[in-house]
Parts: C-alpha cells; sequence; structure tokens
C-alpha cells in the first residue's frame, strides 16, 4: 500500500488481506494506515466480519495476527514465533506429507499449506525442507 494515496484520501478504509503472518509485514500495514489486517486462510464469517469492522470505522486484526503482534512485542529480538497452524504444518512436514496430502488432512486448499510451509521457512531462514527440520529439531520446535 502506498502511504500517499491513504494521505490523499484518508476516510479511504483499507482492509489488508494476506497469506503474511509476520510481525514486520502487519505493522508495516498498519503503519501504513491499514484499519484491519487478516490472512487469505480466514473462513467466510471472519472475512464478513472484519469488513464490518472495517468499514464501520474499527479496526480488526485476525486472530492469528492478533498472536502474532501479541508475541513480537513479548519477544523482542527473540526466537520467531510460529503461529498454532504453522506448528502443525511443520510437525506434518516432519512426519512427511506433501502439500496435497496436508491439505486433505487440513481441509484447506494446497495453496494455504503452501503459504504457510513458506511463512515457516522465511520466519525460520531455511532455504529448504532438510534445514526446516535441522533448524526446527535442533531449536525444541519439533
Amino acid at each position: 500500500m502506498r502511504r500517499n494515496k491513504k494521505k490523499k484520501k484518508p476516510k479511504t478504509q483499507v482492509l489488508a488481506l494476506s497469506t503474511l503472518n509476520q510481525p514486520s509485514y502487519i505493522h508495516k500495514m498498519i503503519e501504513n494506515g491499514a484499519s484491519g489486517y487478516i490472512l487469505k486462510n480466514a473462513d467466510k464469517e471472519e472475512l464478513l466480519s472484519a469488513i464490518k469492522d472495517v468499514a464501520g470505522g474499527k479496526t480488526h486484526l485476525c486472530i492469528e495476527a492478533l498472536e502474532v503482534v501479541k508475541n513480537s512485542s513479548n519477544n523482542p529480538g527473540g526466537k520467531p514465533i510460529l503461529t498454532r497452524r504453522e506448528k502443525e504444518i511443520l510437525a506434518l512436514i516432519a512426519d512427511g506429507l506433501t502439500n496435497t496430502q496436508m491439505s486433505e488432512k487440513l481441509f484447506v486448499s494446497h495453496w494455504t499449506v503452501d503459504s504457510h510451509r513458506k511463512s515457516i521457512m522465511t520466519k525460520l531462514n531455511t532455504k529448504n525442507t532438510a534445514m526446516l527440520i535441522k533448524y526446527a529439531h535442533e531449536n525444541g520446535l519439533l
């Protein structure tokens, strides 16, 4: 989102819809004028609630984004914080499941699983599954 757009039309309400649930992205969107932040894996009811809140002038953070922001303020400079779903995906990766198998097990699309996998790898600064599992094992995430 560009800052100048929000400055030109300050009454415009912005709800960020993203696959990224890292504190830096969430903070940056809010700093740049977004009134809400919701993840793409949100269900229909949560999305409608977020739209209504933001349209009504309220702020809305989905539960996962709120958890990430809360944990980042409680953990400055510490190890990356994984959401409940990311921990679940990590455990399934360690069990050897493919994205398709995980999506069937969790009742989500394989794109959602892939998004979580990418987010985990970004947070843990790993480049492939082997590095991810090694990091997770060495740091007590499994």
